[in-house]
């Protein structure tokens, strides 16, 4: 910041959206620089704007659940995964039931209500306590890959937008970790 410059911007800085006189809104039709003066020749917002003219914003939405698909998205995650589960010889004799509908209705609800869904999981069960309902099962770093590599799998059939993908992996990868509690 200086005396000049209150706002802080050195001389010859555009803001986007602002005018040449620093906060004042540029005229109709005018064309502000996007980069300092001095800098290698900027694009006129005009430009800019009609060479992105095919580009569609996303609809933009805070909830997670939503942006992804909602209930349909989790289901497909939870059935691909349930199916590399069903003939993995390390995963599966930890599931108690013969049948896994039971453990993939509870992931499936767990994940919605994580991501911003339905609170269905919270009012059948309460709290997660994701250590605390896996201790009764040796998990080490063996059957942690196993279930990464069917989780891997199941994410990938989904289709996200890249930034939607890494932020599901990173919670499903830093889960399985935690998960861990012997070793091999």
């Amino acid at each position: 910041m200086n005396a000049q410059d209150p706002g802080g911007a050195r001389s010859g800085d555009a803001r986007l959206g602002e005018g040449p006189q620093g906060g004042l809104p540029a005229p109709a039709g005018a064309q502000l620089p996007l980069q300092a003066a001095g800098a290698r020749s900027a694009l006129p917002v005009e430009r800019l704007v009609a060479a992105g003219q095919g580009f569609t914003q996303p609809q933009y939405t805070d909830n997670f659940y939503e942006a992804v698909g909602g209930h349909a998205t989790f289901v497909k995650l939870v059935d691909a995964f349930y199916d590399g589960v069903a003939g993995d010889d390390v995963l599966r004799p930890m599931y108690p039931e013969e049948d896994l509908g039971p453990a993939k209705e509870r992931l499936l609800l767990f994940l919605e209500q994580y991501w911003g869904g339905p609170k269905t999981y919270g009012e059948q069960r309460g709290h997660p306590r994701l250590r605390m309902r896996h201790m009764p099962f040796r998990v080490g770093p063996q059957a942690r890959d196993h279930w990464l590599q069917h989780m891997r799998a199941a994410v990938d059939t989904l289709g996200l937008a890249p930034l939607h993908e890494a932020t599901l992996w990173d919670y499903l990868d830093r889960a399985a970790h935690s998960m861990v509690n012997a070793a091999d």
